[in-house]
């Protein structure tokens, strides 16, 4: 970054951002205290104040190669000389086709039809509108509600919001403007054990008694991730394979979050060694770079969508398969493909097992636990975010706590000493924090 623009990022108007900015899920009585960022590079962010803090997040997950990383930059760069946008409708060019590419060769061999999308809300919108114009093709009109289970989360827009947690979500805030949809018991079987006596007893309940009505089930395989950060049973999703099966309903996998490699494999269905008839990504897509998302599925769910009386798929985003967010897609997958990851997010594991594990006997923790490059500290009670944020900085890292637990999900390409610099700030909040009192202050000293 040359002098001038590094000047110009780092005098950010902090008054005019709080008067004026909306930022997510916050309210604009009292805004919370906001960070400024004026650089990234590798695992680091740089703040407005000179600080370097290591990203523990990976930017909500998504920055899973670290930030200015080469290979992507050099491929935006490109296309952003070259052809930024043009709309997909009755157009098509190199980057999406070289990503579509890619996605049909890494995901099961099921999965043959791809739609791009904007965001992962979009991903999931536009899968339960495949699976409700699936059964339009197989003349069964009534299949329009989707199944799913508790504690779930799968985006804020009104459809996807509809499958989220009906407790914790949104759905009182809204009352009747969100689809009533069903919902079964979130998994008690935990990862790595065999599948709990009744564990989907409700959920076959439920499809018993609704199947006509069902279009398809929709679930994230193996971690409910904003639920909670929850890891279930491999053969629990099998199970809901099967389920689905039985009843003639589709299966949804939300993998916005556990795609690409986040939980030790690939792809997250693959503990369970199941098909999706419908899969959905995002967040890791593009790196992290610029917003891309991906709903993907079988031949079988394309040739029911094209026989409905629409006789074509009813969804077309502006942006849809933009050309500078595919070919930083396609960079992204092609660094996954070289089979690095892999070694990466085992030593993550790895390590984070072993240094996280002592948190199990601080007074306020309930639970530690460890998947891939996923590493939390379940707390006793809920967690006053805005202030642990601030005492994490302290601490010299970005963490971002919510509900009940802190965690991290850091960069893979991130150091082992980077790594205990993000494991020893969570240990230090986790021993020392007093819930109800929770201040930056309480750990100005680290």
């Amino acid at each position: 970054m040359n002098n001038s623009l590094q000047q110009s990022s780092a005098n950010i108007d902090f008054k005019f951002d709080k008067k004026h900015i909306w930022h997510p899920y916050t309210s604009m009585h009292n805004a919370a205290k906001v960070t400024g960022v004026v650089s990234a590079e590798g695992c680091e962010l740089t703040l407005s104040d000179g600080q370097v803090v290591i990203d523990g997040t990976s930017s909500w997950w998504a920055c899973i190669h670290g930030y200015n990383r080469p290979e992507i930059i050099e491929a935006m760069q490109y296309q952003l000389t070259t052809l930024s946008h043009v709309m997909f409708g009755g157009i098509t060019h190199a980057p999406a086709v070289n990503l579509c590419k890619r996605l049909v060769d890494m995901t099961s061999p099921n999965l043959t039809k791809v739609f791009l999308a904007d965001s992962g809300s979009i991903a999931v919108e536009v899968a339960m509108k495949m699976a409700m114009q699936y059964w339009q093709g197989k003349n069964q009109f009534k299949k329009q509600r989707i199944l799913t289970v508790k504690r779930g989360y799968h985006g804020d827009t009104f459809a996807a919001m509809s499958v989220c947690d009906p407790d914790n979500g949104m759905h009182t805030m809204f009352g009747d403007a969100v689809t009533e949809q069903l919902f079964a018991p979130a998994p008690t079987s935990s990862f790595g054990e065999t599948l709990a006596d009744n564990d989907t007893a409700a959920l076959e309940a439920i499809l018993q008694q609704h199947h006509h009505n069902i279009a398809a089930l929709i679930i994230e395989p193996i971690m409910q991730a904003a639920g909670g950060m929850h890891f279930y049973s491999a053969e629990y999703l099998k199970a809901i394979r099967q389920l689905c099966d039985q009843y003639n309903v589709l299966l949804i996998l939300d993998e916005i979050a556990t795609g690409f490699g986040r939980i030790g494999k690939l792809f997250a269905y693959e503990y369970a060694e199941i098909e999706a008839d419908i899969l959905c990504l995002g967040k890791a897509l593009t790196g992290g770079y610029i917003s891309l998302a991906a709903t993907i599925c079988s031949d079988e769910v394309a040739n029911g969508v094209s026989d409905s009386p629409a006789g074509v798929f009813m969804h077309g985003p502006t942006f849809m398969g933009n050309p500078l967010a595919c070919s930083a897609a396609d960079a992204s997958l092609k660094i996954l493909q070289t089979g690095q990851w892999q070694h990466q997010v085992d030593a993550i594991e790895k390590q984070m097992k072993q240094e996280l594990a002592e948190a199990i006997e601080f007074e306020h923790v309930i639970d530690v636990r460890v998947l891939g490059s996923v590493g939390v500290i379940e707390m006793n009670s809920a967690i006053n975010t805005g202030a642990l944020q601030q005492a994490f900085i302290k601490l010299g890292v970005w963490i971002r706590p919510f509900g009940h637990v802190l965690y991290i999900t850091p960069p893979y390409t991130i150091s082992s000493e980077q790594l205990t610099t993000l494991t020893q700030a969570l240990k230090t909040i986790a021993k020392n924090i007093t819930l109800e009192q929770a201040t930056a202050d309480t750990f100005s000293n680290g």
